[in-house]
């Protein structure tokens, strides 16, 4: 199955989506390793340029200075093929990211929100969910949901989902929208012959 989907991607690039505590990253490392594609994490990736945690940057440099590294460091891995790019929960919030992110296959991991709230309870390194969080989580949710909706993918993450498991599931997601997508191409192919262009 994996040489399967690895030939209909075709080097195609894939990003991962989500909010805060959703796997990205574990997930990501997995699946690339799953393809033979390499791995990268935007969050990390700041953090290594920057010489500072993702939770520093936010506090002494502020949100905005953080996404516009974070758009950099995807336009920097949007020309590259063959790679599992986990991005950060709020990379969906800019517009100009999504003509980076339209370069790839965008798959969302979808965790309902009580699973959310029982892997966050004891992680206190997100700057955007200090305070209570249930109701920071719940805004965050409500904000960027309809975002992830415009992925290419969904994949639904539930309780005890190993990641195993979900690659599997990924993969399959992969090769049912690769070959629809080999379909819909064959037939516009098929009627643009059966309909030659003709000029006004």
């Amino acid at each position: 199955m994996t040489q399967d989907v690895t030939g209909l991607l075709k080097g195609t690039s894939l990003y991962l989506v989500g909010m805060p505590g959703s796997g990205k990253t574990t997930f990501g490392q997995r699946l690339a390793e799953h393809l033979g594609y390499g791995f990268f994490d935007t969050d990390q990736m700041i953090e290594t340029a920057v010489g500072q945690k993702t939770s520093q940057i936010f506090a002494e440099s502020g949100e905005k200075l953080f996404r516009d590294l974070e758009r950099q460091v995807l336009a920097e891995l949007s020309p590259y093929g063959r790679c599992v790019i986990a991005t950060g929960g709020g990379i969906v919030l800019k517009p100009e990211n999504w003509s980076h992110l339209r370069n790839g296959v965008v798959l969302w991991l979808d965790v309902p929100l009580d699973l959310l709230l029982e892997r966050l309870e004891s992680d206190d390194s997100r700057p955007l969910l200090v305070g209570d969080l249930k109701d920071r989580l719940t805004k965050l949710h409500g904000d960027r949901a309809p975002l992830y909706a415009q992925a290419d993918l969904r994949l639904e993450v539930g309780e005890g989902d190993h990641n195993e498991v979900l690659v599997d599931r990924a993969v399959a997601l992969l090769i049912e929208a690769c070959e629809a997508k080999a379909q819909a191409d064959a037939e516009l192919l098929d009627l643009n012959r059966s309909v030659p262009f003709e000029a006004n």
